[in-house]
């Protein structure tokens, strides 16, 4: 019996040892699965930027640093300079953000602190529906219905009466053409909403309703609940989404082509036509000859990667600093 119970106990010793060093296999192959996706990221990442800086290279040797603060466009005469295409995705986007956050944030503070139960899931699937339009329907949109009524009702009201103002009347100038960069920025802020709103109202939901009850018990108001307890409770959400939401707008293609006008030229006036990085690449690529003219829409390429990667690289040391705090 002792010599039978010996080898059973080995037995048993042999299969959990086994099971530990499968375990231990398991485990280590898992590991290396993790870090080969994790590398898979970052040498995808650093393949986009080598194959960028190969193809932008030269146009950037040939024009320099000057590349970027050049106005000029000439195919013509292979004369290129990214300033007009940075400075309208710039603008555009400012004017979508300017928009579309106050708007986002309405939207969210309605569904979660004000509206009636029932019409919260209408509303919300409502807007979150906005996110599944194609930007090319929002081009279009925006330059049969939009354009049109810009050009003859906002623009020549903005003109009589904010363009006659000194200082800021400058923004305002101009005759009004319907599109431009006023009607980019508010097809991109429509196209950012929904994404705003979204993560906007979700991070208003993690708010404790202890918290929230214990506030408006204490006799604050819906205002005063908003701006001293939801919004600082939940800053890195709200960072998040507003980057989000600005990372959508700077790289947003066919809608802007569509109602910006594609004009190389530099404005101060916001109702005059101009252009983006992306649509300049979407409007002149299939028609691009020679080297430099190819080379000089990559390069833009390049320079629409470096601003989105400042933009991101910007919003996770603001979130940082904020989970810090």
């Amino acid at each position: 019996m002792a010599v039978m119970s010996g080898i059973v106990d080995t037995e048993i010793n042999t299969i959990a040892l086994g099971k530990a060093r499968s375990a231990v296999i398991q485990d280590r192959i898992f590991f290396y699965m993790t870090l080969a996706s994790a590398a898979f990221v970052v040498l995808l990442l650093l393949g986009v930027m080598v194959s960028l800086l190969i193809g932008a290279w030269p146009a950037l040797s040939t024009f320099g640093p000057s590349f970027i603060w050049t106005q000029r466009w000439s195919p013509v005469k292979e004369i290129f300079g990214a300033l007009a295409p940075i400075y309208g995705t710039i603008i555009t986007s400012l004017i979508a953000m300017i928009i579309g956050i106050p708007v986002s944030f309405g939207i969210a503070i309605f569904l979660t602190e004000i509206c009636p139960q029932p019409l919260r899931r209408p509303i919300g699937t409502a807007i979150e529906l906005l996110a599944g339009i194609p930007s090319i329907i929002y081009g279009l949109w925006g330059f049969f219905f939009l354009a049109p009524v810009l050009q003859t009702t906002v623009q020549p009201w903005l003109i009589g009466s904010i363009g006659k103002v000194p200082g800021i009347g400058i923004l305002f100038g101009g005759a009004p053409y319907g599109i431009g960069l006023l009607t980019a920025g508010i097809i991109l802020a429509i196209m950012v909403l929904p994404f705003i709103t979204s993560i906007t109202r979700d991070v208003f939901m993690t708010v404790p309703v202890l918290l929230r009850e214990s506030a408006y018990g204490m006799g604050m108001t819906t205002w005063e609940v908003v701006m001293a307890i939801i919004i600082p409770y939940t800053r890195v959400g709200l960072v998040g989404g507003i980057m989000l939401g600005l990372g959508r707008a700077l790289g947003e293609t066919m809608a802007v082509t569509f109602v910006i006008g594609n004009s190389h030229n530099i404005s101060s006036s916001l109702l005059a036509p101009a252009t983006t990085i992306s649509s300049t690449i979407a409007n002149e690529f299939a028609e691009a000859h020679g080297e430099l003219y190819t080379s000089s829409l990559i390069a833009l390429g390049l320079i629409l990667f470096v601003i989105t990667f400042a933009v991101l690289a910007a919003a996770k040391w603001m979130l940082g600093r904020a989970e810090v705090k």
